[in-house]
């Protein structure tokens, strides 16, 4: 399990960068949209393309927490440890990036419904926004205290 559990790893800490420039691109090209004046076509490549890899990652993640992780879900962490580490990607981590993947999954659903009032790329400019600043707060950079003494971000 130790290889594959470093494969997967490291595709979905590589995954992170696409995702947060799809996003980012998505975000940007509604806001410039909007401001245009297009009409919003009922769907748009950039941001479905940031769904389908935001939802990539997450399936990426749940492979990770709930089967191979040595901090996830399948791990034999005693009572007493209280490790930070532990801590965050059980807590921390774990719903902040679900979350964040419901909001961007609800935000592109939302605006192929509202196609015909041309409110689509106002609503996937602000759930993809929302969504991004919940994904930037929960990924394990190297400055985060605690998880950069162990090798995790």
């Amino acid at each position: 399990m130790g290889v594959l559990y470093t494969a997967i790893q490291h595709a979905h800490s590589g995954l992170r960068w696409i995702v947060l420039i799809l996003l980012i691109v998505a975000i940007a090209r509604a806001m410039s949209m909007r401001s245009s004046g297009t009409v919003y076509p009922g769907k748009d490549k950039w941001a479905l393309f940031g769904l389908i890899s935001v939802h990539i990652q997450l399936l990426l993640g749940l492979l990770l927490y709930l089967w191979l992780s040595p901090y996830g879900v399948a791990a034999d962490v005693p009572e007493n440890a209280g490790t930070s580490v532990a801590t965050y990607y059980n807590w921390v981590h774990w719903w902040v990036m679900i979350l964040a993947t419901v909001l961007i999954t609800v935000g592109y659903s939302k605006a192929k419904r509202q196609a015909t009032l041309n409110k689509g790329w106002k609503t996937i400019g602000k759930y993809y926004i929302a969504g991004l600043v919940m994904i930037l707060a929960a990924i394990p950079w190297p400055f985060y205290p605690g998880l950069s003494s162990v090798g995790l971000g």
